[in-house]
């Protein structure tokens, strides 16, 4: 990372792959489907790096790009009523991420999430990882008109969180989260512990610049005369 040259108001999240790990759990409900129709189950080294591409795209790596409209539908379903009731199961913060936030908050900054996750797993979720009060906005796919890359979502966490998007941190691991950020004239920052496949090349997405663990994005916020641990 290079030295900051400001320091910022607030720090905004996408939320798989960047807050929490949530491909354990939605490897279980991928493997619910597959054993439903009676296929052999998907190992984490397969599945994680698609996680935050959601749903769809996970059941189109188990079945295939090609499967009939009226099976999608079906194993759609099933995957998403699965994962509703087993949310939080083995999801976790990343290592780091918890004391990040909390330095965050003693220092008076703020945070939240803007994600493509739908608000009725979003909102739960946050709950089960007691973040839903803490947060200073959650905007999720459903919360705008328009998700990202668009810039609607990152304005109105901006705005939520009472702060302006120049004096805001976005931190995801997807180029649409970078795409997002820069739109809206944020400063953008590649979370490289995310879910980031091989085949994927972030450094061409533009970011301004890249974190390899969540507390290195304290630099940004901290005063040069109290550097947290990094």
């Amino acid at each position: 990372m290079q030295a900051p040259r400001k320091h910022y108001d607030c720090l905004l999240l996408d939320l798989d792959g960047t807050l929490a790990d949530t491909a354990p759990d939605m490897l279980a409900a991928l493997n619910h489907v597959l054993s439903n129709e009676s296929a052999p189950p998907l190992p984490m080294s397969r599945v994680r790096d698609q996680v935050s591409n959601g749903t769809n795209a996970l059941l189109k790596l188990a079945f295939g790009v090609a499967q009939p409209s009226d099976d999608f539908a079906r194993r759609r379903e099933q995957f998403l009523t699965y994962y509703r009731t087993h949310l939080c199961v083995a999801t976790r913060l990343f290592p780091g991420m918890d004391e990040t936030l909390q330095y965050l908050e003693s220092q008076g900054k703020t945070w939240g999430i803007v994600t493509n996750k739908p608000g009725w797993l979003t909102d739960p979720l946050m709950e089960h990882l007691q973040l839903q009060q803490r947060a200073a906005c959650v905007v999720s796919a459903d919360t705008t008109a328009q998700r990202k890359p668009h810039p609607l979502p990152m304005y109105t966490a901006a705005q939520q969180a009472r702060t302006t998007p120049e004096n805001c941190i976005y931190v995801g691991d997807a180029q649409r989260d970078i795409q997002a950020g820069k739109a809206a004239g944020m400063r953008t920052i590649v979370a490289t512990w995310g879910y980031i496949d091989e085949t994927q090349q972030p450094e061409t997405w533009g970011a301004d610049d890249y974190a390899e663990r969540p507390r290195q994005l304290l630099q940004w916020f901290s005063p040069a005369s109290d550097p947290p641990l990094l």
